[in-house]
């Protein structure tokens, strides 16, 4: 923990006047952007980011500064839209395909997706954003937080509670699944 989350948690611990609006105002786009990207509804996010630093303020007392108050917080708001999304019964990752048992042809192939040449051109750009769009919610979270937030991977598992291997793998799969297909809206054959 840096020493200025320290004082920003004994100041809210203590009760000083202004110190909780403080640590909202810092950590609210964080908050915003987990549970956003999660329910994709505005409206939800807004209810559940209440009720993230709800959360927060009736725990800080147990953050022991472990990992930065930015992953802690991020946790608590990942937890949050989690949560909402069981409750509604939508499912956060992609159920596994048949085929996911065996080394997939874009498996062999490597990893060498680069996400910022294909936003390079306007049309890719925009098949680019659709098929992040449709993705489960903890990929699209996932994709978003490393590539386009570059958020390290450790703090994503921090975040996500997630392993990092795990991480990794939902990257990897991810990216393959955006690379099939915006070659298929582009009619390039592998």
């Amino acid at each position: 923990m840096t020493e200025d989350d320290r004082k920003l948690v004994d100041a809210v611990l203590g009760n000083v006047p202004g110190a909780f609006e403080r640590l909202v105002r810092e950590y609210q786009g964080l908050c915003w952007h987990i549970i956003q990207r999660m329910v994709r509804q505005p409206e939800d996010t807004r209810e559940l980011c209440q009720e993230a630093f709800l959360r927060v303020h009736q725990c800080l007392h147990q953050y022991r500064g472990e990992s930065a108050l930015k992953s802690w917080i991020g946790q608590v708001a990942y937890s949050v839209a989690k949560r909402h999304l069981e409750k509604r019964r939508i499912a956060i990752v992609e159920p596994a395909g048949e085929d996911d048992d065996g080394i997939s042809l874009l498996d062999q192939l490597g990893d060498g997706f680069d996400l910022e040449t294909a936003c390079a051109d306007a049309e890719i750009a925009a098949g680019l954003h659709e098929e992040i769009e449709a993705l489960p919610p903890l990929q699209r979270t996932l994709l978003t937080l490393y590539h386009l937030d570059e958020v390290p991977i450790v703090e994503i598992a921090r975040i996500t509670g997630l392993a990092e291997g795990t991480i990794k793998s939902h990257l990897f799969r991810t990216r393959a699944r955006l690379r099939e297909r915006l070659q298929a809206r582009m009619g390039v054959t592998a």
